[in-house]
């Protein structure tokens, strides 16, 4: 450990890598990250299938490889299927325990994510599978530092997609009836709106957006089946640290997740990288319950 750190201080650039590296990965965290916000604050449901419905995303990447088709085009498919799936998932499952308490709804969707696991099990094999973009790897600082073109092309279009959300949820009829929906459901129904087909919508929104971020994710990581859980960790790590309804706080939350992972991945070893993840969240969570700790104890 102490000689990796070493050489982050003896040869700066190193850093520049892992910066890079940690900010192109974080940028498909937050996508994910702000699916998990909407469905957590719209409908009050803790979705524990989130790194599932990523995954899923990224086997359309895959598939698409398999037929000599170039993957970043399974992003427009990827994305109104998987919004489908969703409203389909809604309707089976979440619109039953909506109503519930929280060990339902958690129960449900774990329970829908090992139903995802093995299904894709099953059509696509254990095996780390990856969506080979074909585009060039650039190098500076005399090769030291390398950056994909997939990679920036990746982060650009999380910053577009990020973007047409945000317009969406601001301008849009059904994205101002989410927003007064996430403040008082109650109140949204008195003023006419269908809050049923709000979080139905809202639940198919998420699952289009994962598998957008999972489309990128195969295309600059790898996916496997079983990889669904780390992603779901990284959504809520995410998600408790910037809190609900806060796009920036969410964007910071996951560039510096990002980062993070890749520097301990290199100081620590690959094997404690996803370690990192659940570290965090322990903290986190500690850092909220002691918020809410000194909240009560000013309002008392």
């Amino acid at each position: 450990m102490w000689d990796n750190i070493m050489v982050l201080v003896a040869a700066p650039v190193f850093n520049i890598q892992l910066l890079l590296d940690g900010i192109f990965i974080g940028a498909i965290f937050a996508l994910a990250a702000y699916g998990l916000a909407l469905v957590w604050g719209v409908m009050n449901v803790k979705n524990l299938a989130q790194g599932e419905l990523v995954i899923m995303g990224g086997y359309f990447a895959y598939v698409a490889t398999l037929y000599g088709i170039h993957p970043l085009w399974a992003l427009i498919p990827a994305f109104f299927i998987m919004f489908g799936f969703g409203w389909v998932v809604y309707k089976l499952i979440i619109s039953k325990v909506i109503e519930r308490d929280l060990f339902t709804s958690l129960l449900a969707t774990f329970g829908l994510a090992l139903v995802i696991q093995q299904g894709l099990n099953l059509a696509f094999g254990p095996e780390v599978q990856t969506a080979n973009s074909g585009m060039a790897i650039r190098s500076i600082f005399d090769g030291l530092v390398t950056v994909a073109d997939i990679r920036i092309l990746s982060l650009i279009i999380c910053a577009i997609l990020a973007g047409a959300v945000v317009l969406f949820m601001k301008k849009s009829r059904m994205g101002q009836a989410i927003r007064a929906t996430s403040q008082d459901a109650r109140a949204a129904r008195v003023m006419g709106i269908n809050t049923e087909r709000v979080y139905a919508f809202t639940f198919a929104l998420n699952a289009a957006i994962c598998g957008a971020a999972g489309v990128l994710i195969s295309m600059i990581w790898v996916i496997q089946p079983f990889y669904g859980v780390p992603h779901s960790i990284r959504a809520f790590v995410v998600v408790t640290a910037a809190g609900l309804g806060n796009l920036p706080g969410v964007i910071i939350a996951a560039l510096g997740l990002g980062v993070a992972e890749q520097y301990s991945g290199f100081i620590l070893g690959a094997e404690f990288q996803q370690a990192t993840v659940v570290i965090l969240l322990i903290l986190v969570l500690m850092w909220r319950q002691f918020q809410m700790s000194k909240t009560r104890q000013v309002v008392q």
